[in-house]
């Protein structure tokens, strides 16, 4: 089975989905990607996530961001579930639901793993460049719901330090002070970071967000 690493391409499949048959890498485009998984339909906790992302589509929308559920179920399932998550969610799910009843792409993105069950997804999440690699990767366990809202954390931080040479300390929200760059040299800073700094150790350097 293959392992799906950080830095690696994500794997490309063609699959049916609720909003019609998809090429990965070409749906994808030049967007950045959320890739997240379910053991099933009419699943309790999957149901509360599901409507969660299309309650934050916006969100990911104004981000480039493109968001694609799978779970081992069908398509004609997969319709049927997604009249209960709009239901019971008070929300219009707007982004497809993978159809993988063979598990191909579950094995494709190592989503099975036989401790945990021996042949349910698990609940993985991953986030994929517009350079189609792999950014983040996470794996829930069943009992506990995903938090969507790192989830956008995360990829602000990671669309920030692609454009300049930071990085995002602990519990950084977009706003915040960041990190320069260890590779950036103190007498290159003021050219760089015009906002100045504060140097707090010769290896911290805070700095406000470039972009904002």
């Amino acid at each position: 089975m293959a392992t799906v690493r950080l830095g690696d391409i994500a794997p490309d499949f063609e699959a049916e989905t609720s909003q019609g048959k998809i090429k990965f890498h070409e749906w994808l485009g030049d967007s950045w990607g959320v890739l997240f998984s379910h053991p099933a339909d009419f699943t309790p906790v999957c149901t509360t996530e599901l409507g969660t992302v299309a309650n934050y589509y916006p969100e990911f929308k104004k981000r480039n961001v493109k968001v694609i559920a799978l779970s081992v179920d069908g398509v004609a399932s997969h319709m049927e579930w997604i009249k209960d998550i709009n239901e019971t969610q008070n929300t219009t799910v707007n982004f497809p639901i993978i159809a993988d009843e063979d598990k191909r792409i579950a094995e494709l993105y190592d989503m099975i793993h036989p401790n945990a069950s021996e042949s349910f997804t698990v609940r993985s999440v991953f986030i994929i460049g517009p350079d189609k690699k792999i950014k983040l990767t996470l794996t829930y366990p069943a009992s506990t719901g995903r938090n969507f809202d790192e989830l956008l954390r995360v990829i602000d931080s990671l669309q920030l330090t692609a454009k300049y040479s930071v990085a995002t300390p602990a519990n950084w929200k977009d706003g915040d002070k960041v990190v320069i760059s260890t590779s950036v040299k103190d007498e290159d800073i003021a050219a760089k970071f015009p906002k100045g700094y504060e140097r707090i150790k010769p290896y911290l350097r805070m700095t406000p967000q470039p972009n904002k």
